[in-house]
């Protein structure tokens, strides 16, 4: 058993939220940034604190403070992928590391200690490995306990001094200044303000007794905690196992076909490796890199798992779609294949009397797609929008949909149910007239039309009109003048008993759907 708190190191990275944007290229450190979760700031740059935004400031406080401030949602998954690989760095030096949450870890101090001849040395090589891997502004803390080591780490006197270290038994003095804020407990450090203890001195002069009375096991914890004598211990990490694969080539390959059959050996040992730890892939994060420092990273679903002929197709489709859009316009000279999901190979075990319709259907679908190419198979989804050639959309097989205007938000204007079964890809254009003599029919600023319509003409061929409703408007963009849309709906039956959904659009006719 040990005496007391273990010797730990702990190493801050400020603000991670908005260093973890940055290191992603999704924004410009130098420009004032803030990272929010329910509405109020987590994080922000050095530019946005320059302007007076601080943490905890709700978000029309800190755009009052800052006008130009650019407002990001915060995102933990975000956070950790971007983190992930500091920690490898980090065991690389000294292994047995705990996440503590992303951009704060904590190690025993011990065998760094004795491997680099002392605690200080210690942290000076941590610190160093991560200003090598583009971190700069990194904090250390040593002490008693993760606890004291984390604020000592916040202690630090910033980058002319970034290492903390608080001697051996010093942690009760080193802590008692500190404000009561400390503890990461909101309703006990509220109580222990409104009682006059403001500090963590304070707190720890308390009796444990009167604390236990009145908080608990969890005042008791907390109350430890104040006084310097962490009991937890420091919890090391599994690192999990390197499944990613690696190909280059030397020279670099002009050809898809090439590059395909280059990366087989690399996706039958991928497969390989995850089945060994019985797992499979469902999303893979393919990176293509090409000779003149392109890069090329997207990552591919699949409906049920993925094989090795199914990693090299993404692969080749990645290729055709890069050379399309112009992503890579040299050789490829190296390519990279991780896990972006996996799951437990378990769920995907074929049922016990053999494979369902469903699984038939998918393997059907996979070898046509495996020959057509990525967008050889398409499926049909519904997406959101106020037109009905905006609510279809086509999605190749396996593929996530990803729509930019949502089913889930209300769309003023949209059509109700019944839909019609015939959309047009593209509107057709119709006439609309009214009874003889004739005439055209339109919709005035009142939205009103100016004749009954009693004529339609489709493709060339006369249609009377038996009944007809409307007009609906559909209003978009009324505050940009330059984008701005105002179109009316009808819908209309003629004398064949077929119905149209048509619009008038400044006096323009055309032909959305028909129904069936």
């Amino acid at each position: 058993m040990r005496d007391g708190p273990i010797r730990s190191i702990v190493l801050w990275f400020p603000d991670w939220p908005v260093t973890a944007l940055a290191r992603e290229g999704a924004v410009d450190p130098a420009r004032a940034v803030a990272v929010f979760e329910k509405n109020e700031v987590v994080a922000c740059s050095t530019a946005a604190r320059a302007e007076g935004v601080r943490r905890g400031l709700r978000r029309r406080d800190a755009q009052a403070r800052c006008p130009h401030l650019s407002v990001i949602a915060a995102d933990p998954v975000r956070d950790h992928r971007a983190f992930a690989p500091l920690v490898a760095r980090i065991e690389e030096i000294a292994p047995g590391v705990q996440i503590v949450r992303p951009g704060l870890c904590a190690l025993r101090a011990r065998g760094p200690s004795r491997y680099y001849g002392s605690e200080q040395n210690a942290a000076i090589a941590l610190l160093d490995a991560l200003y090598e891997a583009g971190l700069e502004g990194v904090r250390a803390g040593i002490a008693d306990g993760p606890f004291t080591a984390e604020q000592a780490a916040r202690a630090g006197t910033g980058p002319s001094d970034p290492i903390c270290l608080v001697p051996s038994g010093g942690a009760g003095g080193f802590l008692a200044p500190l404000p009561i804020t400390s503890l990461d407990a909101d309703d006990v450090v509220g109580l222990l303000a409104r009682l006059g203890v403001q500090t963590l001195g304070g707190f720890a002069a308390m009796e444990a007794e009167r604390v236990r009375e009145r908080f608990g096991d969890r005042g008791i914890r907390l109350h430890q905690l104040a006084a310097g004598l962490d009991p937890r211990a420091v919890d090391p990490r599994t690192p999990p196992p390197e499944l990613d694969r690696e190909v280059v080539f030397e020279p670099p390959l002009e050809l898809a076909d090439q590059v395909a059959f280059g990366v087989r050996q690399a996706a039958d040992a991928f497969i390989e490796k995850l089945g060994a730890i019985d797992l499979v892939c469902t999303e893979l994060r393919v990176e293509l890199f090409g000779d003149r420092g392109e890069r090329s990273e997207r990552v591919w679903l699949h409906p049920g798992r993925f094989d090795a002929a199914a990693v090299v197709d993404r692969v080749r489709w990645q290729l055709a779609e890069d050379a399309g859009t112009g992503m890579l316009t040299s050789g490829v000279a190296r390519v990279r294949i991780e896990p972006a999901a996996v799951d437990a190979a378990s769920h995907h075990a074929p049922a016990i009397f053999g494979a369902g319709t469903d699984e038939r259907v998918h393997h059907a679908l996979s070898r046509v797609q495996a020959m057509l190419g990525h967008r050889g198979v398409l499926t049909p989804e519904v997406g959101g929008g106020r037109w009905l050639s905006e609510r279809q959309v086509l999605v190749p097989w396996g593929d996530r949909v990803v729509t930019t205007k949502e089913r889930s938000r209300p769309w003023p204007g949209s059509l109700p149910d019944p839909l019609p079964t015939t959309v047009f890809p593209a509107p057709r254009p119709v006439e609309v007239a009214a009874a003889p003599p004739g005439g055209a029919v339109a919709v005035d600023d009142r939205g009103r039309v100016t004749a009954v319509p009693a004529v339609l003409t489709e493709s060339g061929r006369r249609r009377a009109i038996e009944s007809w409703a409307g007009p609906w408007p559909i209003v978009e963009r009324g505050w940009d003048a330059a984008r701005a849309r105002r179109a009316h709906r009808f819908q209309v039956v003629d004398a064949e008993g077929v119905a149209w959904l048509l619009v008038c659009d400044s006096g323009a006719w055309t032909a959305e759907a028909r129904y069936d």
